[in-house]
Formats: structure tokens, C-alpha cells, sequence
């Protein structure tokens, strides 16, 4: 089994609850798991348009790594899963005149 982490805007389909074991060889079986205990969830955390991924502005982080594999990751026995809003966003780098390198604000 591993443990499951759910970000604060998630754990409305738990009533609350932050984190669960649940069962699955890979993370795709792991939120077939996570929504057969907590129907709807996985609407918010499958891609419509690409069943192997997450939704946009999503992201899972398994045993402290971010997945590059969608929803095709394995698991351990054991593994921690973390669904958390991707990062994203911040100021583009500008050369400026002098040749330094200040942010654009």
C-alpha cells in the first residue's frame, strides 16, 4: 500500500482527511483505488483528454520525486504520493543595457 497525500483543495471528496493508504501497483491503479473510496475524485485528478496524465495544474510526487510518467508510474510497497498544485508562474529574466541581469517585475 502506499501512502497518499492529498493537497488542502482535494480533500473535499475526503471530508477532510489529508492522507490514506490505499492500494496500487501503479499510480493509475492508485487513483482508481483512491476513487472507488472517495467517488469523484479522480475527475479532478485525471486528464479528460489523456487518460495517462493529471490534470493540468496538477502534480504528483512519489517518494519525493516528481513523475515524468503520468499516471504509468509504479509504485513500491510503501511508496508516499503527494497530489499538490504544479508551481508555476514567476518574472522572465531581462538583459538589460548595461548587460545585467535583472528581473522584469
Amino acid at each position: 500500500m502506499a501512502t497518499v497525500f492529498l493537497s488542502i483543495p482535494l480533500r473535499r471528496y475526503t471530508s477532510g482527511e489529508s492522507s490514506m493508504e490505499v492500494p496500487g501497483a501503479t499510480l493509475r491503479a492508485l487513483v482508481r483505488n483512491l476513487d472507488e473510496r472517495y467517488p469523484g475524485i479522480a475527475e479532478s485528478l485525471v486528464n479528460p483528454d489523456d487518460a495517462d496524465r493529471l490534470m493540468p495544474g496538477l502534480a504528483a510526487i512519489v517518494d519525493g520525486e516528481p513523475t515524468n510518467m503520468g499516471l504509468l508510474t509504479p509504485l513500491d510497497e510503501g511508496s508516499e504520493v503527494h497530489f499538490i498544485p504544479a508551481i508555476s508562474g514567476g518574472a522572465p529574466v531581462s538583459n538589460s543595457a548595461s548587460g545585467g541581469g535583472e528581473r522584469c517585475a
